[in-house]
């Protein structure tokens, strides 16, 4: 199974580029939405219960996915480069795919956070992930995260994810200006076969 990981800050397109990638290659999506929301209803953001619950739904649909042999997933996530509890958990997903036979790609989006902080309010972002809803909250979450953590390899820094990245094909994509289309017609094109 190709596991591509479609990693960049918040309101980056990480979902709506994945849907794309999707429709070219006939891979299945796995945003990382589709475990918070559930999630969220039930437990507080960032809750012990929280990311547990998250952390093993997640571990268990890439078991499956890895397990049924599909042709690729692409997974999303918001990737704090300078946690390493981040990167462990990265790795422990990476080790689930190669253990199975299979073989993970990175694809990295950037863009401006102008365009990030408009595409935050987008009608699909927000029908698709109520968490992100409210408004002022969900604004002030992307400029916390963009102040405090590293989410992009081309920060000044060298973090610990970067040894993991290097590992394996990585993508480096800004998509400022490219529809997510665009977005994944260039992913196609950049990435070794």
């Amino acid at each position: 199974m190709d596991f591509v990981v479609i990693f960049g800050p918040p309101a980056v397109g990480k979902m709506t580029v994945g849907e794309e990638l999707c429709e070219l290659t006939g891979f299945k999506l796995f945003h990382n939405h589709m475990t918070v929301e559930p999630v969220l209803g039930i437990f507080p953001f960032g809750s012990p219960p929280f990311g547990r619950l998250v952390n093993e739904f997640r571990r268990r649909v890439i078991e499956e996915a890895a397990d049924a042999a599909l042709p690729g997933l692409v997974f999303t996530y918001v990737w704090g480069l300078d946690l390493p509890e981040d990167t462990d958990l990265i790795a422990s997903y990476v080790d689930i795919v190669r253990s199975r036979g299979g073989r993970t790609r990175f694809v990295e989006l950037y863009a401006d956070l102008d365009e990030r902080l408009e595409r935050n309010t987008t009608e699909l972002r927000l029908d698709r992930k109520p968490s992100k809803r409210d408004l002022d909250f969900s604004r002030a979450n992307l400029l916390e995260l963009d102040r405090d953590h590293v989410m992009n390899t081309d920060d000044t820094r060298r973090t610990h994810a970067q040894d993991l990245i290097e590992r394996h094909d990585h993508v480096r994509i800004d998509n400022t200006r490219l529809t997510p289309a665009e977005t994944a017609a260039l992913i196609l094109r950049e990435m070794p076969q």
